[in-house]
Parts: C-alpha cells; sequence; structure tokens
C-alpha cells in the first residue's frame, strides 16, 4: 500500500524531512528540514561547506506538508525548490503566513545576500505555499486516494502534527506524523489532543527520556535563576529560537513582573526596572505576527489580554533591530556589568547574535546563560552547557572563548512534549496504532520511549529508523 522513507531526523534530532510513497509511485513529503550540530559537520563537502542539497529521487514526489516553521523542519526548502519541485506546499495558515520570514532570513544568513536571489525564491515559495485551516480535511495533489489534515501540535504558532487518509484498492490506513509535539500547558499555545485514531505513528523523541517539570514549578526556577544572577550584576543571557520560546519567555518574564508587586519591596523593584531586551529583528517580527494572531492563543493568554495586560509588549521590553544597535548593545553591557536580561537566537548557540553577546561576556564572571530549550549534540549550546561548570571553553566563530559565566539549563522549560506526554498522546487514541517510528531524538531518548510504548501496547511494532 505505502512505504515511509526517513531523510533526516534518524540520527538526532535535526533534518527533519519524511517520504510517505505508494505503491504506484507517487510520493508526499512531510517536512524539509536543516541539520544542525553533528548532523551538519556529518555532511560536510569536499569545500568545507555543509552540503544541503537534496540527495534523494523527486521524481514522484507530488506535494510537501510541513508541520511547523522552525529551521530544523523547513531549512532545506530552498534546495527542494532548487532541485526542482514544483508541488504545493501544504501549511496551516499560521505557518504560511511565517515560512517566507524564516526562509528569506535563512537565505540571508546562509546563503546569499543577492536580494534579486531572495525574491526570486521567494516568488516561488508563495506561488506554491498553499495555506489550510486546522481540522479540515484536504485532497494532496497527485496522491490518488489520499487526504490529509493539520490538528493543534502546541509546539508553536501555527504548528500542527499531520493525519493522513489513504484509501487504496479495498484497503484503508490512518497514518500519523507528529512533527513537534508541544508539552501540555505551554505559554500562550492550547494543548495538543490526540487523533482519534492512528493505524501507523511516526513521533518524535526529543525528551523522549525524562519528564518536564510543571508550569509553575518551571516559572519558579527561571525567576530564582534570574535573581539569582542578578545578584552579581552582569548580563543574564537566554538563548532562545526566534519563533516559539521567544515568545513564551516574554509571557513568562511579564508574568513575573506583574507579580513582583505583591512581593517584597526589593524584589518588585529588582523586576520593575529590570531591563529585558530582545536583540533580533527576526524575533521581533514573529512577536507582532504573535500578537496579530490572539485567535490563536490559549484562554489564559486571552484573558490576561481582555484584563487589560500586554504579555509580550510590556514597559520594561527593548527591541535591538539594526546590527549597528547590536553592536552598540554588546559593547555597553560588556563595558558597563549592567544588570539586563538578554534573549537572541539562535537557540543552539549556532549563529545569529548570541554568539557575540557570548563571545563578549562568557569570560566576564557576572554573567549567566540560562539555558531553556534542547542542545543537540555539536552545537556550541550543547558544548557551553557541558564545559561550563568546569570552567573550560567553547569555540565561536573559530576563535576559542574561555566561560567563566555561570551555566544554568531549566529543563522544564521546553516546548517539546516530555515522555509522559509522548505516551498519553498515544494511550488517549481511541484506535491505538499498530506500529510506531521513533524519530527525531538522541539514542537513549529513542531507546527509552521504545521501551515505554511496548509497555503500554503489548505486540505493537516498534522501529527506531537509522540512518
Amino acid at each position: 500500500m505505502y512505504s515511509i522513507i526517513h531523510h533526516g531526523a534518524v540520527s538526532g534530532v535535526t533534518g527533519s524531512c519524511h517520504q510517505f510513497k505508494l505503491y504506484s509511485g507517487e510520493s508526499l513529503l512531510v517536512d524539509c528540514g536543516m541539520f544542525q550540530g553533528a548532523e551538519a559537520e556529518a555532511r560536510i563537502n569536499e569545500s568545507g561547506d555543509v552540503d544541503l542539497t537534496v540527495d534523494f529521487d523527486l521524481s514522484g514526489v507530488k506535494a510537501l506538508l510541513v508541520t511547523h516553521c522552525h529551521i530544523d523542519h523547513v531549512g532545506r526548502i530552498p534546495y527542494l525548490l532548487m532541485a526542482g519541485f514544483k508541488g504545493p506546499i501544504y501549511a496551516t495558515q499560521a505557518t504560511a503566513q511565517l515560512l517566507p520570514l524564516v526562509l528569506e532570513d535563512a537565505l540571508k544568513v546562509g546563503v546569499t545576500r543577492d536580494r534579486k536571489l531572495i525574491d526570486t525564491f521567494l516568488r516561488l515559495l508563495k506561488r506554491q505555499l498553499v495555506a489550510v485551516p486546522y481540522k479540515q480535511w484536504f485532497a494532496v495533489e497527485g496522491m490518488v486516494g489520499v487526504q490529509a489534515r493539520f490538528q493543534v501540535a502546541g509546539h508553536i504558532l501555527g504548528s500542527a502534527y499531520v493525519e493522513l487518509d489513504v484509501k487504496q484498492n479495498a484497503e484503508r490506513k490512518r497514518v500519523v506524523f507528529s512533527g513537534d509535539l508541544g508539552a501540555p500547558y505551554s505559554p500562550l499555545l492550547p494543548a495538543p489532543k490526540s487523533p482519534w485514531r492512528c493505524d501507523e505513528l511516526i513521533i518524535e523523541s526529543t525528551y523522549g527520556d525524562r519528564l518536564h517539570e510543571g508550569r509553575r514549578q518551571r516559572r519558579l526556577a527561571l525567576r530564582r535563576a534570574i535573581e539569582r544572577s542578578l545578584q552579581d550584576g552582569g548580563a543574564v543571557l537566554i538563548p532562545a529560537f526566534s519563533i516559539g520560546r521567544t515568545q513564551e519567555l516574554l509571557y513568562e518574564l511579564e508574568d513575573i513582573i506583574h507579580r513582583s508587586a505583591s512581593r517584597s519591596q526589593a524584589k518588585a523593584a529588582l523586576w520593575q526596572s529590570l531591563d529585558i531586551i530582545v536583540d533580533s529583528p527576526l524575533a521581533s517580527q514573529f512577536t507582532a505576527h504573535y500578537r496579530s494572531l490572539k485567535s490563536l492563543w490559549d484562554a489564559e493568554a486571552r484573558q490576561r489580554v481582555n484584563r487589560g495586560r500586554h504579555p509580550l509588549s510590556f514597559e520594561q521590553l527593548t527591541t535591538v533591530d539594526s546590527h549597528r544597535e547590536h553592536e552598540k548593545m554588546v559593547r555597553y553591557l560588556r563595558d558597563s556589568g549592567k544588570p539586563a536580561i538578554v534573549i537572541a537566537a539562535s537557540g543552539m548557540c549556532a549563529g545569529g547574535r548570541i554568539q557575540n553577546y557570548l563571545e563578549a561576556l562568557l569570560p566576564d564572571a557576572r554573567t549567566d546563560v540560562v539555558f531553556v530549550g534542547y542542545q543537540a549534540v555539536g552545537t556550541p549550546g550543547r558544548d557551553i552547557q557541558k564545559y561550563g561548570p568546569r570552567g573550560g571553553y567553547v569555540q565561536l566563530g573559530g576563535q576559542r572563548v574561555e566561560i567563566r559565566a555561570q551555566v544554568h539549563t531549566l529543563g522544564g522549560y521546553s516546548a517539546h512534549a516530555d515522555q509522559k506526554d509522548l505516551l498519553n498522546f498515544v494511550r488517549r487514541m481511541r484506535g491505538k496504532p499498530q506500529k510506531i517510528r521513533i524519530v527525531h531524538g538522541d539514542d537513549e531518548a529513542k531507546q527509552a520511549l521504545a521501551a515505554e510504548y511496548r509497555r503500554l501496547l503489548p505486540g505493537v511494532e516498534v522501529v527506531i529508523p537509522v540512518g
């Protein structure tokens, strides 16, 4: 009836790209993401560049379905179009709105500054983009007998998991691709709900071997980590992806500031006067889109707005746009030691403006780095996380940078579901899968999750694909 081929997210958590292929030869892709960290290093070509070309046959590929617009799920789309893909690119309405911004930024940072080339790509992308509402079945062009539906995944704004309804001859199957599932009770977004039934599930396993703290506990951990950091003065650096994590952090920080009014005068004064700096033009654009798409927020967030609060736009918030302003801010914080919170991309410190802050401030013992998201193997973020507590160093921009800063990891702050959530996603299905493919995770996480699924569903076939 069909087969599934994995072109990424099998050796780690990046490069998500899965091909669903009918025996008749037609196929579709779910995501086409960029490799990062150790997975990118494994693809370095003879000229020393990471090979991002699409290295599989596209002749029968009729469509691309995008679960969400994080770069590890969409970063190879430009290469897909350059390879000649002309089919529709299906996405939720919010993802379709955000995707051109993500890919334009990726092209400018990693490929070319040629405005004409970028505009040509964006025209192609927009011509092929098809925005689809949540919960609505649609026929996938070129795939006879295949319908698809996007369901809320709760990971970032617009994120979805994909249901495929496949009818071939007298046989009918329901195949589900999880994309990245969000943690319940994440700020701003509603929690994912399980599909009614599923015959085969392709599921992520980023945190398949661990449990997150509860929402209240992680907000308290964030507040305490920042208050401890500010006792020494200096900056608190929070690496965060421009879309999703940055907006969640702003939402939580606004709430901490709001609640500080009922605490001691000293604590209230600390938070009321603290500068919170978002240094990312892309994050600023995404935050504006988040504000414009309030209809997709959860009930709690909408209630705050109705009470006159501004969860993503408050008095202490400063945004840095131009490169000149960015350089000035880095120098100012380095030279003054003024307490401030800086949120900048990239979330794994593998590029972007956070690298300049790290180069300038990691050697300063007054600095604190707070990790609130997953750090993939081979990324600078993982190295800082690992070697920082030992007083080690990290390579940034080809330079060795000593780490004298304090390094903190708040494991509960994640936009990804944890092991319990991943199990509940299956447990709450009425019709349970007969086969589960585990992708998008380190080996330990995949093995741990596989063992739990086998305990939950005796007799289920659990597969861990290999690259």
